[in-house]
């Protein structure tokens, strides 16, 4: 008998407006300051669009002056798989159209290593922690 990934009982599926019970996406960071999004759970086919979508929505609020950066810490991330990579790229195309970009601190080791191999840690700057990511930016990002 197969397990679900995200939990739910076999065969019962998402209820509309239900957030998928291994993910959750919480907004910490000073008014008017770089927003750090901690992220906590797996990321895959039955989170990843919850995770695009609300990720975007907390983009269109940053301020429309300057650059604008969105944080998301990784550290509470047990599971990535392509959908949620995918999101990640869709946040990014997003947030740079609007002269923004998207930054990933506290990634862990096995995951990094999943934006190596992919290149999307030269798309996105991968940090090593909260505080470098909301700090100043840089050009080009290394693993």
């Amino acid at each position: 008998m197969a397990v679900p990934r995200c939990g739910r009982p076999a065969g019962r599926p998402q209820e509309a407006g239900e957030e998928p019970p291994d993910l959750t996406v919480t907004v910490t960071g000073p008014p008017g300051g770089t927003p750090v999004v901690h992220v906590a759970g797996e990321i895959d086919l039955h989170t990843a669009q919850l995770l695009r979508t609300r990720l975007i929505e907390i983009g269109r609020d940053l301020p429309a002056a300057g650059p604008a950066r969105l944080v998301v810490d990784f550290a509470d991330v047990a599971f990535c798989d392509a959908t949620g990579l995918g999101a990640l790229v869709g946040v990014h195309n997003d947030l740079r159209a609007r002269g923004g970009e998207l930054a990933l601190a506290r990634v862990r080791p096995a995951q990094r290593r999943l934006f190596q191999v992919t290149g999307l840690d030269r798309l996105f700057g991968l940090y090593a922690t909260v505080a470098e990511a909301a700090g100043p930016r840089r050009t080009s990002f290394t693993g």
